[in-house]
């Protein structure tokens, strides 16, 4: 049986945007200015199940460093994270005294770094500030490439792209940072960080050895300026990066914003005029930051026996993240055609309801924010190719969704129904075994995401939608044993009859 969907109509739309959850009296609504627009409402069971997520594309403005427990399920997470630095266009001219101005110089009258360090600045993490952590910064031995889509699971040190005689800085660290004042921490200048000396001696890969790795990317732009040219320069010629690893230590995870690598130094300015004029020396320096503009990823590190055994669980679908779980749905798409070859498809929405956690801890890990529901066979190019809802094949969930209602809503679904129709139905037409052969057909994975956006003209739009990396979870209702009342979707169709 054919099912002829036709565009809805500019009315009887506005009309569903402004309905709420019930569709009780939208017929009667409508039909008393239109008599020969009829309505009519349905429902169906849809269902659900857990999926593991085993990694996901990492690639997120967001660097996750730490180890913690989750207080509900007691899995482990570890986050490590890989960043790159970048150098601005005309970085000597904008960042660095003539070779004749550096005044600080070994006894050999070589040029040296008094000092140098990598900031990781956070504005926010999750757990025990006070916790006890050790890390070690390795330094890579050649970049990661851009254009190579690296998920969750790459881990730089076991693909051998850690420098074994290169930097390997240890450091006990924790969030609060007690080497700062409590007055120096609460002013408003201060940003939150994690602070690693790069003091030890350095050898190069050409086997010259410098005091510290500052010396080094002085020494490196001084002898060839034309490698901080731009970045990419800098990260294949002088700095591929470096992967922070977490080696001991539970309690916390910081959610790094931004990076910067620095350089101290000396340098001479002459000042005064005439017979007054003198040269004096001043503390400078110089920094490269991690942004955007370079290479990050994450690696996590998830307790695979723990989320296998959540995944089992069929009494609910779960959504975790890191790198954790997604809920997978089957869409009743025969169901909702049958029997309704004339009419148009105006509406279809589902409501996904959270189960209330079950620990008390205060570190419980919240609920995620928003959720993409994405075709099963598209939940990994939809990343990889940058793509953003289009509400044909992909969705995002309701602003107002979880914070207020405890559910998740993705309120009209109607062009994917009709989306997935129109593929299996030229499917079938082609080949007898189409279903059989693509099984996800009528699938969708619901993922919990970050979503980036920007104001024009005052209207918000979606710039970027990535993979949550942040810590959060949740139970939904669903899965094959489900105690609760039935996830459903509630579906609106609309006709033309004649008088």
């Amino acid at each position: 049986m054919k099912l002829k969907w036709f565009v809805g109509l500019l009315l009887l739309m506005t009309a569903m945007t402004a309905c709420d959850d019930t569709t009780d009296t939208i017929g009667a609504s409508l039909t008393d200015n239109m008599d020969n627009l009829k309505i009519s409402t349905d429902s169906f069971r849809v269902s659900s199940r857990s999926v593991l997520a085993d990694s996901v594309l990492s690639k997120n403005a967001t660097g996750y460093l730490g180890r913690v427990k989750d207080p509900e399920t007691g899995s482990f997470v570890t986050g490590n994270f890989m960043v790159q630095f970048h150098t601005l266009e005309n970085f000597g001219m904008n960042a660095m005294p003539t070779r004749e101005k550096v005044a600080s110089l070994n006894a050999d009258g070589e040029i040296i770094a008094d000092s140098c360090d990598i900031r990781l600045y956070f504005k926010s993490y999750y757990g025990d500030s006070l916790a006890a952590m050790k890390m070690t910064a390795h330094e890579l031995v050649e970049p990661m490439k851009e254009g190579v889509n690296y998920y969750s699971n790459y881990n730089p040190l076991k693909e051998g792209l850690v420098r074994q005689d290169g930097v390997h800085a240890n450091l006990m660290y924790s969030l609060a940072n007690q080497n700062y004042s409590d007055s120096m921490r609460a002013s408003s200048t201060y940003i939150a960080n994690i602070r690693i000396p790069l003091n030890e001696t350095y050898t190069d890969k050409e086997g010259r050895t410098y005091n510290n790795y500052g010396s080094y990317i002085l020494n490196q732009y001084y002898s060839h300026p034309e490698y901080f040219a731009n970045s990419y320069e800098f990260v294949n010629r002088v700095c591929p990066g470096f992967y922070m690893e977490i080696k001991d230590g539970l309690g916390s995870m910081a959610y790094i914003s931004s990076s910067q690598m620095n350089v101290f130094f000396r340098y001479k300015a002459t000042v005064g005029t005439g017979t007054e004029e003198r040269d004096t020396v001043y503390s400078g320096s110089t920094a490269f930051g991690g942004t955007e503009e370079v290479l990050q990823t994450t690696t996590i590190e998830n307790d695979d026996e723990v989320l296998q055994r959540l995944v089992a669980d069929n009494s609910c679908t779960y959504l975790k993240t890191p790198a954790g779980i997604f809920s997978e749905i089957t869409l009743p798409i025969d169901e909702i055609a049958a029997h309704h070859d004339n009419d148009t498809l105006s509406q279809a929405k589902i409501v996904l309801k959270q189960i209330n956690k079950v620990s008390e801890s205060d570190y419980a890990f919240d609920a995620p924010q928003r959720l993409l529901m994405v075709e099963r066979d598209s939940m990994y190019t939809f990343f990889e190719q940058g793509k953003l809802p289009d509400y044909r094949q992909s969705f995002l969930s309701s602003t107002e969704s979880s914070a207020y209602t405890n559910t998740f809503t993705f309120s009209n679904i109607s062009n994917l129904v009709r989306h997935m129709l129109e593929q299996k139905t030229e499917g079938m037409k082609a080949n007898p075994n189409w279903v059989a052969e693509h099984p996800n057909w009528n699938k969708v994975v619901i993922i919990p995401v970050t979503v980036s956006s920007y104001t024009s003209n005052n209207v918000a739009y979606v710039a970027r939608v990535s993979h949550d990396m942040s810590l959060s979870s949740t139970r939904l209702v669903g899965g094959s044993e489900n105690p609760y009342d039935d996830i459903r979707v509630s579906v609106i169709y609309s006709k033309f009859s004649d008088k």
